[in-house]
């Protein structure tokens, strides 16, 4: 039977784009796209319904590969919806009077935390300059001096009453800074103490007792004169209250009203108007001091009153967006700084700083999961702040036990958020698995998919974000010939004829590079040469790993061999993927076999080269042989398999077809076609099973083949699975198309078998025996003649032991 029934046209190789089936001539004909995003419907309405539900656990994970444009179309998505959303309140911290350390917050609508503070940094400047303009006026004065002059008359008054009353009773009053005192005394003067010796008994009791009485009258003289200068005092004080009133209770008033529909601005302003009037010696001018250094009193600073603008959103249209890309915990949650003061760091309720989430705060915070993880406090830290609803700024030095000084502590301040991470899927299953925190705060996923099918609808899409992207980022429009070969390119990178990636980023990286090639060679758009070059350019500057290994394989250090036959010797096909290259390179396999019990040996599984999917694809090797030939009789074989020249671990399946080829012709001693490669993966039943990176491995043995010299005997074998994700390059196509290479798809081993051996495979007959000259009959007369050797020695060996 000839190979050509499992050969492949050169039509069902690739997929080509006809450029007159787009409908336009350059990409500047299309609109641009609303969101650019293609073929994302499920990501899409899981975003709609994780961004509709108002509830605090229905956050947001983003989950899909590298380079789709996840955070570029989140963004987008998220900007147009919060666009429409009301804007968040603006925050200011003030000072707390009560108890300083806890500065409070204030809500206040959008823009009217600024106002604020520009109303109390002007209350600010007329404190400054008003008050002590009343306290020095004319009229102030006058007025204090009224008050002294009652205060003084008055206590004049009762001095003089004391100090006659002491007069008649013969003593006298003695008025000094240390207080009153009242003493014995005679025509003015005080008594000497010889004059107080000479006193009788009598006149000595009298003295006594007049000075008792007396003392109690000076006593309730002090009490009055205290009492006055306490009724002074106050009356001074509201003397100076009414004054500063004077000066400032017209913009506390206009201030009064201008926030009245705000309850708690108006009782901070009560509180700044108390503490004002409570602290009026503070905004009296000090005088010079003077002496022989003079020096100036320094001025009240009004810091208390101050106002700290935490969070505006006077600039804000609709609700804010926020995308944090380093967020650790001072970037998210914001904090207290310090400034250097006298040689040692102080701080107040001016210097806290807001974070992200309160930026974000009524609106949506987008965080890349990996940056997030990365600082394990800022992770932690945002679970609770969503558990708790409530954002605290907190200073992780003194958590930490690092700082043993108390620091301020903000008044917290209410969490409306929507949080958005973005990550790999891995990620998402771990979290999920093992963070229980995790879900219960991120109950939506918005999966985003890696490829999709190639229909009209999606190469509209995919055109129309091609136009976008050239209209946002100023280049060149695409010819549709370009166009058509950048959708081919789309089809390449997934491999597959049906389906366009969705990785976008690698395409509009291309079109990025094609503009600047086009500008190179002068041309008004990007031509299809344009996207050509861009791609190979790509490809050359990270395939130099690949360049060694065919130099290695042209060199004779690699053996492969592309001519010839050769018994229990096979091309096999294995994929390198470094991450920015992929590619394929062939493998030599052998296979040998001899007498015993073993049954299949992998010696790069005894080695410890291989991984356990391969070392299934081995036992499953075993599985076949005994199903196809030992259902009548034991499998007397010892077979071993090695990929030869291998260094390296040795993972997947695909190769088992290949091992499965050469343990077949070295049992029926059937040579093998070395011009032939073969890939494919083998079930117990003999089904060839579709394999990865088909396109890889094809182009591998091509390039190794065309630098020995195509002679149309060349070519490899694949799955009949995998013919729909063949997007070969257009050169091997084309070598195809001339006869000079060949691709080969079979569904059954025994397919394989006859393409690579030129012989029949041969089905068991009803007698369940193979025919005698086919390859499967040669091989089971293999084995036939290994079990009678096997069984001729036993008997010799039960021989023996009788002896």
């Amino acid at each position: 039977m000839s190979s050509s029934l499992w050969e492949l046209q050169p039509e069902s190789l690739r997929s080509v784009c006809h450029p007159d089936e787009l409908g336009f001539e350059t990409t500047a004909d299309l609109s641009p796209l609303k969101f650019k995003v293609v073929a994302q419907d499920r990501a899409q309405r899981a975003l709609e319904f994780g961004l509709a539900v108002d509830d605090p656990e229905f956050n947001i994970f983003v989950a899909g590969p590298p380079r789709s444009r996840k955070t570029e179309i989140i963004k987008d998505f998220v900007s147009e919806l919060a666009a429409s959303d009301p804007s968040p309140p603006d925050y200011v911290y003030v000072h707390n009077f009560k108890e300083a350390e806890r500065p409070k917050a204030l809500s206040l609508p959008a823009g009217r935390g600024r106002i604020l503070k520009a109303d109390m940094e002007e209350l600010i400047a007329n404190l400054r300059v008003h008050v002590p303009e009343v306290f020095e006026s004319e009229d102030y004065s006058n007025r204090r001096e009224g008050l002294v002059r009652q205060f003084t008359q008055a206590r004049n008054a009762i001095l003089q009453e004391l100090d006659g009353r002491a007069g008649e009773e013969g003593f006298i009053l003695n008025i000094s800074q240390t207080g009153l005192m009242i003493f014995p005394g005679k025509d003015g003067k005080p008594l000497s103490e010889e004059e107080l010796k000479a006193l009788n008994e009598e006149e000595r009791e009298s003295l006594r007792q007049r000075s008792t009485a007396l003392h109690e009258q000076m006593n309730e003289a002090i009490h009055k004169i205290r009492r006055m200068e306490k009724e002074f005092q106050e009356a001074e004080k509201k003397l100076d209250q009414d004054m500063a009133l004077y000066a400032v209770g017209s913009f506390f008033e206009e201030l009064l009203e201008k926030y009245r529909d705000l309850d708690k601005v108006t009782d901070y302003l009560r509180e700044v108007e108390g503490d004002i009037l409570k602290n009026i010696e503070d905004l009296k001018k000090k005088p010079t001091v003077t002496g022989p250094f003079p020096f100036a009193m320094p001025e009240p600073s009004f810091n208390q009153y101050q106002v700290n603008v935490f969070v505006d959103n006077s600039e804000t249209k609709g609700a804010p967006v926020v995308l944090e890309h380093n967020p650790n915990y001072a970037n998210l949650f914001g904090g207290v700084e310090r400034r250097a003061q006298f040689g040692a760091l102080v701080t107040d309720f001016t210097l806290i700083r807001a974070g992200s989430i309160h930026r974000a705060n009524g609106g949506y915070l987008i965080l890349h999961i990996l940056d997030l993880l990365r600082w394990f406090f800022s992770y932690e830290a945002l679970k609770r702040c969503l558990k708790e609803r409530e954002i605290k700024i907190e200073d992780l030095a003194e958590q930490l036990g690092i700082i043993a000084a108390r620091t301020l502590q903000p008044q917290p301040i209410p969490l409306q958020i929507k949080v958005i991470l973005i990550g790999d899927p891995h990620v998402y299953q771990l979290l999920y698995i093992y963070d229980e925190d995790f879900t219960k705060l991120f109950k939506v996923k918005a999966h985003f998919d890696w490829q999709t099918k190639k229909s009209d609808e999606h190469l509209q899409e995919f055109c129309a974000v091609v136009a976008t992207y050239c209209q946002e980022e100023k280049l060149l429009p695409l010819h549709k010939t370009a166009m058509a070969r950048l959708i081919e390119h789309a089809q390449e990178l997934t491999g597959h004829q049906e389906k366009l990636t969705l990785q976008l980023k690698e395409i509009l990286d291309v079109v990025k590079e094609a503009n600047h090639w086009a500008k190179t060679e002068g041309h008004q758009v990007i031509l299809v040469s344009d996207i050509q070059r861009a791609i190979e350019e790509k490809t050359f500057r990270v395939d130099l790993p690949e360049e060694k290994l065919q130099d290695f394989i042209e060199e004779g250090m690699l053996f492969i061999e592309t001519d010839g036959a050769v018994v229990g010797q096979i091309n096999g096909l294995s994929v390198y993927v470094l991450g920015d290259h992929a590619f394929g390179r062939p493998n030599r396999i052998t296979a040998s076999y001899s007498l015993g019990k073993e049954g299949v040996v992998a010696i790069d599984r005894e080695s410890q080269l291989s991984g356990n999917i391969h070392t299934k694809g081995v036992m499953i090797l075993a599985g076949f042989l005994k199903s196809r030939f030992a259902r009548n009789m034991p499998l007397t074989l010892s077979a071993s398999l090695t990929f030869e020249q291998s260094y390296g671990l040795v993972e997947g399946d695909s190769a088992s077809a290949a091992e499965l080829l050469a343990i077949l012709s070295t049992l029926a001693e059937v040579p093998l076609k070395q011009n032939l490669a073969i890939t494919g993966s083998v079930s117990q039943r003999g089904e060839v099973q579709p394999i990865g990176g088909v396109n890889w491995k094809i182009e591998g043995f091509y390039k190794v083949c065309k630098a020995r010299g195509l002679d149309g005997s060349h070519g490899v074998v694949i799955p009949k699975a995998n013919v729909r994700e063949l997007m070969l390059k257009e050169e091997v196509v084309q070598a195809v198309r001339e006869g000079k290479f060949h691709i080969y798809a079979v569904g059954q081993i025994d397919e394989a078998l006859q393409i690579f051996t030129g012989l029949p495979a041969g089905e068991r007959q009803p007698e369940g025996f193979f025919p005698p000259e086919s390859v499967n009959g040669k091989a089971a007369a293999t084995l036939r003649r290994l079990m009678e050797t096997a069984r001729e020695l036993m008997k010799e060996e039960k021989g023996e032991k009788k002896d």
